[in-house]
């Protein structure tokens, strides 16, 4: 049986740190205009995933 494949969309969007995997905030990316600049502040910041999602997305950028 081949080598899986790294799931490039995946790998793309989230990053592994040491025992957590780091994605980025959604609605940054238009209609900001309505958002305050607390809210705005607050999405630059790294968000990390769940517990729940962290198994499903270890199998996809996991590098054979």
């Amino acid at each position: 049986m081949p080598k899986m494949k790294t799931h490039r969309g995946a790998a793309k969007r989230f990053k592994k740190t040491k025992n957590k995997i780091k994605r980025g905030s959604a609605f940054r990316s238009h209609i900001l205009t309505k958002k305050s600049p607390k809210t705005k502040r607050g999405l630059k910041k790294p968000q990390y995933l769940s517990k729940v999602d962290t198994k499903r997305v270890e199998e996809l950028i996991a590098t054979y």
